[in-house]
Protein backbone atom coordinates (compact mmCIF):
# COMPACT_ATOMS: atom_id res chain seq x y z
CA UNK A 1 0.00 0.00 0.00
CA UNK A 2 1.43 3.63 -0.35
CA UNK A 3 1.10 6.14 1.04
CA UNK A 4 -0.57 8.28 -2.20
CA UNK A 5 -2.78 5.17 -3.11
CA UNK A 6 -3.85 5.78 0.50
CA UNK A 7 -4.50 9.20 0.78
CA UNK A 8 -6.00 9.45 -2.58
CA UNK A 9 -8.55 6.57 -1.41
CA UNK A 10 -9.46 8.64 1.96
CA UNK A 11 -9.69 12.29 -0.03
CA UNK A 12 -11.81 11.16 -2.88
CA UNK A 13 -14.25 8.44 -1.44
CA UNK A 14 -15.02 11.12 1.34
CA UNK A 15 -15.73 14.13 -1.10
CA UNK A 16 -18.25 11.43 -3.04
CA UNK A 17 -19.97 10.54 -0.26
CA UNK A 18 -20.83 13.79 0.57
CA UNK A 19 -21.81 14.57 -2.70
CA UNK A 20 -23.78 11.58 -3.14
CA UNK A 21 -25.17 10.12 0.22
CA UNK A 22 -28.75 8.49 0.47
CA UNK A 23 -31.60 9.68 1.97
CA UNK A 24 -32.21 7.54 5.11
CA UNK A 25 -34.42 7.91 7.73
CA UNK A 26 -30.89 7.06 10.51
CA UNK A 27 -29.01 10.17 8.92
CA UNK A 28 -31.40 12.92 10.06
CA UNK A 29 -29.74 12.90 13.33
CA UNK A 30 -26.54 11.70 15.12
CA UNK A 31 -28.88 10.49 17.58
CA UNK A 32 -26.84 7.03 18.55
CA UNK A 33 -29.82 5.07 19.79
CA UNK A 34 -31.14 5.89 16.86
CA UNK A 35 -28.11 4.88 14.92
CA UNK A 36 -27.73 1.56 17.19
CA UNK A 37 -31.24 0.63 15.96
CA UNK A 38 -30.36 0.78 12.37
CA UNK A 39 -27.14 -0.87 11.98
CA UNK A 40 -28.46 -3.49 14.44
CA UNK A 41 -31.16 -3.69 11.60
CA UNK A 42 -29.52 -3.34 8.40
CA UNK A 43 -27.54 -6.77 9.86
CA UNK A 44 -27.81 -9.23 6.80
CA UNK A 45 -30.94 -7.50 5.61
CA UNK A 46 -31.15 -4.64 2.36
CA UNK A 47 -30.99 -1.21 3.12
CA UNK A 48 -35.01 -0.92 1.48
CA UNK A 49 -36.19 -3.60 3.42
CA UNK A 50 -35.25 -1.66 6.50
CA UNK A 51 -36.73 1.57 6.38
CA UNK A 52 -40.44 0.48 6.74
CA UNK A 53 -39.76 -1.19 9.62
CA UNK A 54 -37.04 1.34 10.90
CA UNK A 55 -39.95 4.02 10.71
CA UNK A 56 -42.48 2.07 12.60
CA UNK A 57 -39.79 0.81 14.98
CA UNK A 58 -38.61 3.97 15.83
CA UNK A 59 -42.26 5.92 16.31
CA UNK A 60 -43.19 3.29 18.89
CA UNK A 61 -39.77 3.37 20.52
CA UNK A 62 -38.24 6.13 20.32
CA UNK A 63 -35.90 6.20 22.87
CA UNK A 64 -34.15 3.64 25.05
CA UNK A 65 -35.92 3.85 27.92
CA UNK A 66 -39.26 3.41 25.45
CA UNK A 67 -37.78 0.13 24.46
CA UNK A 68 -36.47 -1.17 27.34
CA UNK A 69 -39.77 -0.81 28.94
CA UNK A 70 -41.86 -2.37 26.12
CA UNK A 71 -43.38 -6.22 26.86
CA UNK A 72 -40.95 -8.05 24.41
CA UNK A 73 -44.23 -9.73 22.36
CA UNK A 74 -44.77 -6.29 21.40
CA UNK A 75 -41.08 -5.34 19.93
CA UNK A 76 -41.19 -8.97 18.65
CA UNK A 77 -44.27 -8.09 16.51
CA UNK A 78 -43.20 -4.76 15.68
CA UNK A 79 -39.80 -6.88 14.19
CA UNK A 80 -41.84 -9.12 12.67
CA UNK A 81 -41.31 -10.06 9.34
CA UNK A 82 -37.17 -8.40 9.35
CA UNK A 83 -36.17 -11.95 10.63
CA UNK A 84 -33.02 -12.80 12.41
CA UNK A 85 -35.38 -12.28 15.75
CA UNK A 86 -32.48 -12.49 18.16
CA UNK A 87 -31.12 -9.19 17.08
CA UNK A 88 -34.79 -7.70 18.52
CA UNK A 89 -34.42 -9.46 21.86
CA UNK A 90 -30.97 -8.20 22.20
CA UNK A 91 -31.39 -4.93 21.21
CA UNK A 92 -34.26 -4.52 23.72
CA UNK A 93 -31.63 -6.36 26.66
CA UNK A 94 -28.87 -3.89 25.85
CA UNK A 95 -31.22 -0.93 25.99
CA UNK A 96 -32.25 -2.20 29.25
CA UNK A 97 -28.76 -1.93 30.35
CA UNK A 98 -28.22 1.66 28.56
CA UNK A 99 -31.26 2.51 31.08
CA UNK A 100 -30.01 0.31 34.33
CA UNK A 101 -26.13 1.52 33.76
CA UNK A 102 -26.01 5.17 31.92
CA UNK A 103 -29.51 6.65 32.44
CA UNK A 104 -30.96 5.72 29.60
CA UNK A 105 -28.24 8.10 27.34
CA UNK A 106 -26.20 5.42 25.07
CA UNK A 107 -22.40 6.40 26.86
CA UNK A 108 -19.65 8.41 24.30
CA UNK A 109 -17.61 5.48 25.42
CA UNK A 110 -16.25 2.90 23.08
CA UNK A 111 -16.06 0.25 25.99
CA UNK A 112 -19.54 1.01 27.82
CA UNK A 113 -20.15 0.72 24.22
CA UNK A 114 -18.95 -2.65 23.41
CA UNK A 115 -20.40 -4.51 26.71
CA UNK A 116 -24.25 -3.58 25.65
CA UNK A 117 -26.13 -6.71 24.91
CA UNK A 118 -25.96 -7.70 20.93
CA UNK A 119 -22.60 -5.31 20.47
CA UNK A 120 -19.56 -6.28 18.41
CA UNK A 121 -17.09 -4.84 17.06
CA UNK A 122 -18.73 -3.35 13.85
CA UNK A 123 -21.90 -1.83 15.83
CA UNK A 124 -19.63 -0.25 18.34
CA UNK A 125 -16.94 1.22 15.35
CA UNK A 126 -20.11 2.62 13.67
CA UNK A 127 -22.28 4.07 16.96
CA UNK A 128 -18.84 5.65 17.87
CA UNK A 129 -17.94 7.13 14.88
CA UNK A 130 -21.24 8.22 13.40
CA UNK A 131 -22.69 9.32 16.15
CA UNK A 132 -19.62 10.79 17.82
CA UNK A 133 -16.87 11.22 15.47
CA UNK A 134 -14.35 9.19 17.08
CA UNK A 135 -11.91 7.46 14.54
CA UNK A 136 -13.08 3.88 15.22
CA UNK A 137 -13.29 1.39 12.25
CA UNK A 138 -16.68 0.14 11.55
CA UNK A 139 -16.01 -3.17 9.17
CA UNK A 140 -18.49 -4.89 7.82
CA UNK A 141 -18.90 -7.37 4.86
CA UNK A 142 -19.08 -3.92 2.46
CA UNK A 143 -16.25 -2.64 4.10
CA UNK A 144 -14.19 -5.70 3.52
CA UNK A 145 -15.15 -6.18 -0.08
CA UNK A 146 -14.16 -2.45 -0.95
CA UNK A 147 -10.77 -2.66 0.55
CA UNK A 148 -9.80 -6.17 -0.64
CA UNK A 149 -10.34 -4.88 -4.06
CA UNK A 150 -9.19 -1.37 -3.53
CA UNK A 151 -5.89 -2.81 -2.14
CA UNK A 152 -5.85 -6.28 -4.13
CA UNK A 153 -5.44 -7.98 -0.58
CA UNK A 154 -5.64 -11.69 -1.17
CA UNK A 155 -6.19 -12.80 2.54
CA UNK A 156 -9.43 -14.89 3.14
CA UNK A 157 -11.70 -12.34 4.95
CA UNK A 158 -13.70 -15.61 6.26
CA UNK A 159 -10.28 -16.17 8.92
CA UNK A 160 -10.75 -13.46 11.85
CA UNK A 161 -6.79 -12.36 11.41
CA UNK A 162 -7.70 -11.14 8.04
CA UNK A 163 -10.81 -8.92 9.86
CA UNK A 164 -8.26 -7.83 12.26
CA UNK A 165 -5.80 -7.03 9.75
CA UNK A 166 -8.39 -4.85 7.71
CA UNK A 167 -9.65 -2.78 10.50
CA UNK A 168 -6.46 -2.07 11.42
CA UNK A 169 -5.93 -0.57 7.82
CA UNK A 170 -9.31 0.66 7.52
CA UNK A 171 -8.35 2.96 11.24
CA UNK A 172 -5.56 4.45 9.12
CA UNK A 173 -7.64 5.42 6.72
CA UNK A 174 -9.99 7.66 8.61
CA UNK A 175 -9.37 11.52 7.70
CA UNK A 176 -9.47 13.72 10.74
CA UNK A 177 -12.38 14.95 12.06
CA UNK A 178 -14.77 12.92 9.31
CA UNK A 179 -15.10 9.35 11.11
CA UNK A 180 -18.33 9.22 10.70
CA UNK A 181 -18.77 10.20 7.01
CA UNK A 182 -16.22 8.31 5.86
CA UNK A 183 -17.35 5.39 7.54
CA UNK A 184 -20.39 6.02 5.72
CA UNK A 185 -18.97 6.25 2.53
CA UNK A 186 -17.24 2.93 2.84
CA UNK A 187 -20.50 1.21 3.50
CA UNK A 188 -22.21 3.09 1.10
CA UNK A 189 -19.56 2.30 -1.87
CA UNK A 190 -19.69 -1.28 -1.33
CA UNK A 191 -23.47 -0.91 -1.16
CA UNK A 192 -24.04 0.73 -4.45
CA UNK A 193 -21.07 0.46 -6.62
CA UNK A 194 -18.26 -1.97 -5.40
CA UNK A 195 -20.65 -5.03 -5.08
CA UNK A 196 -20.37 -8.45 -4.78
CA UNK A 197 -20.99 -9.45 -8.32
CA UNK A 198 -21.19 -6.44 -10.82
CA UNK A 199 -18.56 -3.86 -9.54
CA UNK A 200 -19.46 -0.81 -10.93
CA UNK A 201 -15.72 0.23 -11.69
CA UNK A 202 -16.18 2.90 -14.36
CA UNK A 203 -18.78 5.25 -11.96
CA UNK A 204 -16.17 4.24 -8.68
CA UNK A 205 -14.83 7.52 -7.57
CA UNK A 206 -11.57 5.71 -6.01
CA UNK A 207 -10.96 3.36 -9.62
CA UNK A 208 -7.86 5.25 -10.28
CA UNK A 209 -5.76 3.71 -8.06
CA UNK A 210 -7.70 0.41 -7.71
CA UNK A 211 -5.26 -2.66 -7.86
CA UNK A 212 -7.51 -4.94 -7.96
CA UNK A 213 -8.48 -3.67 -10.88
CA UNK A 214 -5.43 -2.98 -12.36
CA UNK A 215 -4.39 -6.43 -11.71
CA UNK A 216 -7.44 -7.90 -13.50
CA UNK A 217 -9.19 -9.34 -10.15
CA UNK A 218 -12.34 -7.31 -9.33
CA UNK A 219 -14.41 -10.24 -9.88
CA UNK A 220 -12.56 -12.76 -7.99
CA UNK A 221 -11.77 -10.99 -4.89
CA UNK A 222 -12.40 -10.78 -1.66
CA UNK A 223 -10.87 -14.48 -1.47
CA UNK A 224 -13.64 -16.18 0.98
CA UNK A 225 -13.62 -19.49 2.16
CA UNK A 226 -17.22 -20.80 1.56
CA UNK A 227 -19.58 -21.58 4.22
CA UNK A 228 -21.08 -25.50 4.76
CA UNK A 229 -24.88 -25.25 3.41
CA UNK A 230 -27.52 -24.64 5.67
CA UNK A 231 -28.79 -27.73 7.24
CA UNK A 232 -32.21 -29.34 5.03
CA UNK A 233 -34.70 -30.34 7.30
CA UNK A 234 -38.50 -31.21 6.93
CA UNK A 235 -41.16 -29.77 9.27
CA UNK A 236 -44.86 -31.22 9.14
CA UNK A 237 -47.34 -28.75 10.56
CA UNK A 238 -50.89 -29.05 11.08
CA UNK A 239 -53.36 -26.49 10.05
CA UNK A 240 -56.56 -27.39 12.78
CA UNK A 241 -59.27 -25.11 11.64
CA UNK A 242 -61.65 -24.40 14.50
CA UNK A 243 -65.51 -25.64 14.81
CA UNK A 244 -68.53 -24.81 16.65
CA UNK A 245 -66.97 -22.01 19.07
CA UNK A 246 -64.19 -21.62 17.88
CA UNK A 247 -64.98 -21.58 14.20
CA UNK A 248 -63.28 -19.23 11.88
CA UNK A 249 -60.34 -19.73 13.80
CA UNK A 250 -56.63 -21.72 13.72
CA UNK A 251 -55.08 -23.90 15.82
CA UNK A 252 -51.36 -22.34 16.99
CA UNK A 253 -48.95 -23.05 19.49
CA UNK A 254 -46.07 -20.88 21.48
CA UNK A 255 -42.93 -21.82 21.07
CA UNK A 256 -40.39 -22.86 24.23
CA UNK A 257 -38.80 -20.25 26.36
CA UNK A 258 -35.24 -20.33 24.80
CA UNK A 259 -33.59 -21.38 21.38
CA UNK A 260 -34.46 -21.12 17.66
CA UNK A 261 -37.57 -18.47 17.70
CA UNK A 262 -38.08 -18.61 21.31
CA UNK A 263 -41.71 -17.66 22.16
CA UNK A 264 -43.09 -16.95 19.18
CA UNK A 265 -46.10 -18.29 18.20
CA UNK A 266 -46.10 -21.43 15.04
CA UNK A 267 -48.60 -23.82 13.27
CA UNK A 268 -48.19 -27.09 15.52
CA UNK A 269 -45.24 -29.25 13.92
CA UNK A 270 -42.80 -31.88 13.93
CA UNK A 271 -39.92 -32.47 12.53
CA UNK A 272 -40.03 -34.90 9.76
CA UNK A 273 -37.93 -37.18 7.50
CA UNK A 274 -35.64 -36.07 4.60
CA UNK A 275 -37.53 -38.02 1.47
CA UNK A 276 -35.01 -39.09 -1.42
CA UNK A 277 -31.91 -40.29 0.81
CA UNK A 278 -31.42 -36.85 2.89
CA UNK A 279 -32.27 -33.99 0.31
CA UNK A 280 -35.65 -32.23 1.52
CA UNK A 281 -38.75 -32.18 -1.09
CA UNK A 282 -38.28 -28.50 -3.40
CA UNK A 283 -41.67 -26.27 -2.38
CA UNK A 284 -43.91 -26.35 -5.34
CA UNK A 285 -46.10 -23.69 -3.61
CA UNK A 286 -47.56 -22.37 -1.10
CA UNK A 287 -51.53 -22.50 0.00
CA UNK A 288 -54.67 -24.54 -1.18
CA UNK A 289 -54.44 -27.18 -3.82
CA UNK A 290 -52.43 -30.62 -3.66
CA UNK A 291 -50.27 -32.14 -6.01
CA UNK A 292 -49.16 -35.70 -6.39
CA UNK A 293 -46.73 -36.26 -3.99
CA UNK A 294 -43.50 -38.39 -3.73
CA UNK A 295 -44.10 -42.03 -3.53
CA UNK A 296 -42.68 -44.48 -1.36
CA UNK A 297 -41.62 -47.84 -2.94
CA UNK A 298 -42.04 -51.13 -1.46
CA UNK A 299 -39.97 -51.89 1.54
CA UNK A 300 -38.31 -48.56 1.47
CA UNK A 301 -37.73 -46.86 4.70
CA UNK A 302 -38.17 -43.46 6.59
CA UNK A 303 -36.88 -42.07 9.69
CA UNK A 304 -39.11 -41.14 12.26
CA UNK A 305 -39.37 -37.75 13.89
CA UNK A 306 -37.30 -37.16 16.74
CA UNK A 307 -38.63 -39.61 19.50
CA UNK A 308 -41.19 -40.64 17.08
CA UNK A 309 -42.09 -44.19 15.33
CA UNK A 310 -39.83 -45.15 12.30
CA UNK A 311 -42.50 -46.40 9.08
CA UNK A 312 -41.91 -48.31 6.35
CA UNK A 313 -43.76 -49.44 3.33
CA UNK A 314 -45.22 -52.49 3.69
CA UNK A 315 -42.47 -55.78 3.09
CA UNK A 316 -43.84 -59.20 3.00
CA UNK A 317 -41.12 -61.06 4.34
CA UNK A 318 -40.61 -58.91 7.27
CA UNK A 319 -44.27 -59.04 8.30
CA UNK A 320 -43.94 -62.79 7.97
CA UNK A 321 -41.18 -63.09 10.42
CA UNK A 322 -43.19 -61.14 12.58
CA UNK A 323 -40.93 -58.33 12.44
CA UNK A 324 -43.64 -55.26 13.19
CA UNK A 325 -47.34 -54.57 12.58
CA UNK A 326 -49.34 -52.74 10.08
CA UNK A 327 -50.36 -49.11 10.71
CA UNK A 328 -53.19 -47.73 8.53
CA UNK A 329 -52.70 -44.39 6.37
CA UNK A 330 -56.00 -42.86 5.63
CA UNK A 331 -55.97 -42.27 1.93
CA UNK A 332 -59.27 -41.01 -0.13
CA UNK A 333 -61.20 -42.93 2.80
CA UNK A 334 -59.21 -46.33 2.79
CA UNK A 335 -57.01 -47.52 5.32
CA UNK A 336 -53.34 -48.54 3.47
CA UNK A 337 -51.46 -49.97 5.83
CA UNK A 338 -47.74 -49.26 6.94
CA UNK A 339 -44.97 -51.43 8.80
CA UNK A 340 -44.18 -49.85 12.04
CA UNK A 341 -41.48 -50.75 14.82
CA UNK A 342 -42.35 -54.12 16.55
CA UNK A 343 -44.90 -54.03 19.60
CA UNK A 344 -46.57 -50.78 18.44
CA UNK A 345 -50.20 -51.17 18.29
CA UNK A 346 -52.78 -51.01 15.46
CA UNK A 347 -54.96 -47.86 14.43
CA UNK A 348 -58.53 -49.44 14.99
CA UNK A 349 -60.22 -50.46 11.86
CA UNK A 350 -56.83 -52.02 10.32
CA UNK A 351 -56.19 -54.82 8.14
CA UNK A 352 -53.65 -57.35 7.44
CA UNK A 353 -51.60 -56.11 4.20
CA UNK A 354 -48.83 -57.73 2.62
CA UNK A 355 -46.51 -55.93 -0.60
CA UNK A 356 -49.17 -53.73 -2.02
CA UNK A 357 -48.65 -50.00 -4.64
CA UNK A 358 -45.97 -47.66 -3.62
CA UNK A 359 -47.50 -45.45 -0.81
CA UNK A 360 -48.13 -41.75 -1.32
CA UNK A 361 -45.47 -39.69 1.13
CA UNK A 362 -48.02 -37.51 1.93
CA UNK A 363 -49.87 -40.42 3.24
CA UNK A 364 -47.01 -41.56 5.76
CA UNK A 365 -46.34 -37.73 6.35
CA UNK A 366 -49.40 -36.97 7.84
CA UNK A 367 -50.32 -39.90 9.81
CA UNK A 368 -45.92 -39.07 11.22
CA UNK A 369 -47.42 -35.94 11.83
CA UNK A 370 -50.67 -37.22 14.23
CA UNK A 371 -48.58 -39.16 15.71
CA UNK A 372 -45.26 -36.56 16.46
CA UNK A 373 -47.83 -34.31 18.02
CA UNK A 374 -49.50 -36.61 20.54
CA UNK A 375 -46.11 -37.83 21.70
CA UNK A 376 -45.08 -34.33 21.92
CA UNK A 377 -47.95 -32.12 23.55
CA UNK A 378 -50.46 -34.86 24.08
CA UNK A 379 -52.41 -33.37 21.59
CA UNK A 380 -55.00 -35.72 19.13
CA UNK A 381 -55.81 -34.55 15.96
CA UNK A 382 -56.86 -36.75 12.83
CA UNK A 383 -55.60 -35.82 9.27
CA UNK A 384 -57.55 -34.42 6.54
CA UNK A 385 -55.48 -34.00 3.70
CA UNK A 386 -52.02 -31.97 2.55
CA UNK A 387 -52.96 -28.54 1.93
CA UNK A 388 -49.43 -26.45 0.76
CA UNK A 389 -46.09 -26.15 1.74
CA UNK A 390 -43.42 -23.34 2.05
CA UNK A 391 -39.62 -23.09 2.31
CA UNK A 392 -37.67 -20.73 4.97
CA UNK A 393 -34.08 -20.47 4.88
CA UNK A 394 -32.77 -19.73 8.24
CA UNK A 395 -28.34 -19.33 8.80
CA UNK A 396 -27.51 -22.91 9.34
CA UNK A 397 -31.27 -24.75 8.49
CA UNK A 398 -33.47 -25.14 5.62
CA UNK A 399 -37.35 -25.68 6.95
CA UNK A 400 -39.46 -27.39 4.46
CA UNK A 401 -42.60 -27.21 5.81
CA UNK A 402 -44.93 -29.69 4.45
CA UNK A 403 -48.97 -28.33 5.78
CA UNK A 404 -51.63 -30.88 6.50
CA UNK A 405 -55.75 -29.92 7.33
CA UNK A 406 -56.18 -32.25 10.66
CA UNK A 407 -59.19 -32.23 12.37
CA UNK A 408 -59.05 -31.11 16.45
CA UNK A 409 -59.47 -34.25 18.48
CA UNK A 410 -58.78 -33.55 22.24
CA UNK A 411 -55.85 -32.83 24.30
CA UNK A 412 -54.78 -35.30 26.78
CA UNK A 413 -54.84 -32.83 29.93
CA UNK A 414 -54.27 -35.28 32.56
CA UNK A 415 -52.45 -38.84 30.70
CA UNK A 416 -52.92 -40.43 34.16
CA UNK A 417 -56.43 -40.14 35.23
CA UNK A 418 -56.96 -41.67 31.69
CA UNK A 419 -54.62 -44.25 31.43
CA UNK A 420 -56.55 -45.57 34.87
CA UNK A 421 -59.68 -45.15 32.57
CA UNK A 422 -58.45 -47.16 29.78
CA UNK A 423 -57.05 -49.93 31.63
CA UNK A 424 -59.64 -50.48 33.87
CA UNK A 425 -61.49 -50.65 29.86
CA UNK A 426 -59.14 -53.13 28.69
CA UNK A 427 -56.72 -54.43 31.45
CA UNK A 428 -53.20 -54.64 30.34
CA UNK A 429 -53.51 -51.94 27.66
CA UNK A 430 -50.85 -49.24 27.79
CA UNK A 431 -51.56 -45.36 26.84
CA UNK A 432 -50.65 -45.10 23.09
CA UNK A 433 -51.52 -43.32 20.16
CA UNK A 434 -52.83 -46.30 18.45
CA UNK A 435 -55.60 -46.59 21.36
CA UNK A 436 -56.09 -43.64 21.83
CA UNK A 437 -57.43 -43.44 18.15
CA UNK A 438 -59.25 -46.56 19.24
CA UNK A 439 -61.09 -44.81 21.98
CA UNK A 440 -62.58 -42.58 19.33
CA UNK A 441 -65.52 -45.41 18.73
CA UNK A 442 -66.01 -45.50 22.53
CA UNK A 443 -67.25 -43.28 25.78
CA UNK A 444 -63.40 -42.30 26.49
CA UNK A 445 -63.12 -39.76 23.80
CA UNK A 446 -66.49 -38.16 24.39
CA UNK A 447 -66.00 -37.96 27.87
CA UNK A 448 -62.66 -36.53 27.67
CA UNK A 449 -63.29 -34.24 24.97
CA UNK A 450 -65.84 -32.56 26.92
CA UNK A 451 -64.43 -32.38 30.23
CA UNK A 452 -61.51 -30.49 28.16
CA UNK A 453 -63.86 -28.23 26.85
CA UNK A 454 -65.27 -27.71 30.41
CA UNK A 455 -61.44 -26.71 31.86
CA UNK A 456 -60.27 -23.18 32.15
CA UNK A 457 -57.74 -24.02 29.16
CA UNK A 458 -60.42 -24.46 26.49
CA UNK A 459 -59.11 -27.82 26.14
CA UNK A 460 -55.76 -27.09 25.07
CA UNK A 461 -52.18 -27.51 26.32
CA UNK A 462 -51.11 -24.34 28.01
CA UNK A 463 -49.05 -22.79 24.54
CA UNK A 464 -51.61 -23.46 22.78
CA UNK A 465 -54.46 -21.27 21.51
CA UNK A 466 -56.95 -20.37 18.91
CA UNK A 467 -57.03 -16.97 16.98
CA UNK A 468 -58.50 -15.46 14.13
CA UNK A 469 -56.80 -12.77 11.67
CA UNK A 470 -57.21 -10.16 14.51
CA UNK A 471 -54.97 -12.00 16.48
CA UNK A 472 -52.44 -11.84 13.59
CA UNK A 473 -51.93 -8.22 14.78
CA UNK A 474 -51.21 -9.16 17.97
CA UNK A 475 -48.97 -12.26 18.02
CA UNK A 476 -45.23 -12.88 16.33
CA UNK A 477 -44.80 -15.39 13.95
CA UNK A 478 -41.65 -16.45 12.22
CA UNK A 479 -42.10 -15.50 8.25
CA UNK A 480 -42.80 -18.90 7.21
CA UNK A 481 -45.97 -19.51 9.58
CA UNK A 482 -46.78 -15.38 8.92
CA UNK A 483 -46.93 -16.22 4.77
CA UNK A 484 -48.83 -19.75 5.40
CA UNK A 485 -51.21 -18.30 7.90
CA UNK A 486 -51.79 -14.70 5.42
CA UNK A 487 -52.32 -17.49 2.67
CA UNK A 488 -55.32 -19.53 4.75
CA UNK A 489 -56.64 -16.36 5.59
CA UNK A 490 -56.77 -14.71 1.60
CA UNK A 491 -58.51 -18.04 0.71
CA UNK A 492 -60.86 -17.73 3.46
CA UNK A 493 -61.49 -14.11 2.59
CA UNK A 494 -61.80 -14.45 -0.91
CA UNK A 495 -63.57 -17.39 -1.25
CA UNK A 496 -60.98 -20.07 -2.73
CA UNK A 497 -61.64 -22.43 -0.22
CA UNK A 498 -59.44 -24.88 0.96
CA UNK A 499 -62.23 -28.52 1.42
Amino acid sequence: MTTEAAGYFSRELLSWYLENKRTLPWRMNRDPYRIWVSEVMLQQTRVDTVIPYYERFMEKFPTAAALAEAPEAEVLKCWEGLGYYSRARNLQAGAGEVVSRHGGTVPDDKEAVSALRGIGPYTAGAIMSIAFNRPEPAVDGNVMRVLSRYFCLEDDIAKPSTRVKIEKLAASLIPEGSAGDFNQGLMELGALVCTPKSPGCLTCPVMAHCEGRMAGKEHTLPVKTKAKPPRPETRLAALVVGTGEHAGKVLVRQRQESGLLARMWELPHVEGPLPGGGTAVKPRRRGRGAAPGPFLSVGESLPAPRGGIPLRSPDSAATAEGDGTLLPVQIGGGDVPLQAAAGHPLHHGSQQHIGGPPLPLHAVQSDMLCRGLYEQDGLLVRPAGWWGEAEHVFSHIVWNVQVYRAEFGFWLADAAALEEQELAASPGASLTYGNLMAAEERSLYSITGEANRRDGLGGLPPNYRWIGPEQMRELAFPNVFLRLLRDYWDSVTFGLGDE
